[in-house]
């Protein structure tokens, strides 16, 4: 049983590229406050952060790249390769990392905690949980995704799966096992079976608490629009995006075309959405175009709504129309894999605007971003960031990174920097994990915002 009072811990675990983060990310959009294990040891690992120096010390200065980080994957190459390596590091890094994730579930405000780690058995973290959940997948899916998501040759992929504990005793273990050989859907449903049928008897609906959810239907609201929508392209238009790219696979899903599926059943009723003021549709430079009926009227508040995958296909309709690329219902629901969506609505129910952004290792990011260009830019903007924000608040984020594309109209940055974020410099980042973070996530066709959402750190520096 868990040591912590009125917490309900479910313990995430399975081998390498099972796609136990996907299964993390679906329990997250179900209320649950979830930790990654793994991104807290890289963390840990940062230069100034707690385990940087016993590491370097115990594998030598050669594991240091040119900017002084430790080379992630040349640690585990070596690591793997020697299995005194792999728990001497292991012998370092948890203890900081078991005591980060006891703060983080203490002061968690959900009840429902889950914790993804891959050693979750084979450590003192097991003793945390109430539950353990182990996914499973063939050992051809997990090669199949070593090959495609982390490029590792062939003869890696498997080197690294044979290096684990057998799957068979992570299997004895559990009490619940979720397959994961299928597409994105298909894990969905189970997961969803799994929470309504063992969770939610336990600890009652958790749905998010900081923005309301959407039904397959509109749900009723006070003269306020109701329809979430995910996203997974910018616009190529005339509209304030993220350039056109297709959808992207979950990082550990299968990525095999799924046949045409019913949709997953509808989530409970949602509660009624925050609505935030807008001004009126002139005080853009986003105006209507002549004979264009903008979808937000003068005296319209933005409604918010949290996507979920049983509006994929709305959700996958209005980026197709906004940014003339086609995108289907399976993009969204891979998208899903990765991210949560927060929908802007205005006249009519009529989405106007589709956010996509995610909390990993208490980091935000932001990076997908559409806007119908017939509607006022600043109200939109500020609603949508003011209610991720409250989101990732509540998911105990310390910081969030926005990325937009080099030629974004410049009124839409400002948006955001009236809300409160700041252009990206790398080198003023003054905590390491921070700007080790906006290095993996910066690419020369974007510009990059942060500001900072906590004051207080987890992993502090030494």
């Amino acid at each position: 049983m868990s040591p912590f009072e009125n917490k309900y811990v479910i313990g995430l675990t399975g081998n390498i590229a099972v796609g136990k983060s996907v299964v993390r990310q679906m329990l997250q959009h179900f209320g649950a406050y979830t930790i990654d294990a793994d991104g807290l040891t890289h963390q840990a690992m940062a230069p100034g952060a707690p385990a940087y120096q016993p590491i370097v010390e115990m594998f030598g200065k050669f594991i240091v790249d040119g900017e002084g980080r430790i080379n992630r994957p040349l640690l585990g190459a070596v690591a793997f390769a020697v299995p005194e390596a792999l728990v001497k590091l292991e012998e370092i890094i948890h203890p900081f990392v078991t005591q980060a994730m006891t703060a983080l579930i203490s002061r968690a405000q959900q009840r429902v905690i889950v914790v993804e780690a891959i050693k979750l058995l084979e450590s003192d973290v097991a003793s945390m949980c109430d539950t353990i959940w182990v996914v499973d997948a063939t050992v051809e899916t997990q090669v199949k995704r070593l090959m495609e998501k982390r490029k590792l040759p062939l003869e890696e992929a498997r080197k690294r799966i044979i290096a684990q504990p057998p799957q068979s005793d992570k299997l004895s273990r559990a009490k619940v096992v979720i397959k994961n050989d299928g597409t994105v859907e298909d894990t969905w449903k189970q997961v969803q079976m799994i929470w309504n049928a063992t969770v939610v008897p336990v600890v009652g609906n958790q749905m998010p608490k900081s923005v309301p959810t959407m039904g397959t239907q509109p749900a009723a609201a006070p003269a306020r629009p109701a329809q979430p929508q995910p996203q997974a392209q910018p616009p190529a238009r005339p509209a304030p995006s993220m350039p056109p790219q297709p959808a992207r696979p979950a990082p550990t899903t299968n990525n095999v075309a799924a046949r045409p599926v019913q949709a997953a059943p509808a989530m409970p009723p949602a509660p009624q959405q925050r609505t935030v003021p807008a001004k009126p549709a002139g005080t853009s430079s986003l105006t209507p175009k002549p004979n264009v009926v903008s979808p937000l009227s003068p005296k319209t508040e933005v409604g918010i709504r949290r996507g979920m995958p049983n509006n994929a296909e709305m959700i996958a309709k209005f980026v197709t129309r906004v940014t003339g690329n086609a995108v289907d219902r399976m993009d969204i629901m891979l998208a899903f894999g990765q991210k949560s969506f927060l929908l802007a609505l205005g006249d009519n129910d009529a989405v106007i605007a589709v956010i996509g952004w995610t909390v990993e290792n208490l980091i935000t990011r932001i990076d997908e971003f559409y806007l119908d260009p017939n509607v006022p830019r600043d109200p939109v903007i500020s609603a949508l960031v003011i209610a991720v924000e409250e989101a990732s608040r509540e998911l105990q984020s310390e910081v969030s990174f926005i990325f937009l594309p080099k030629n974004v109209a410049q009124d839409v940055v400002q948006a955001f920097v009236v809300n409160g974020y700041q252009p990206l410099n790398l080198s003023q980042i003054k905590f390491p994990a921070w700007r080790e973070a906006a290095h993996e996530m910066v690419t020369p066709d974007t510009v990059g915002l942060m500001k900072q959402l906590r004051a207080d750190r987890i992993m502090k520096p030494i």
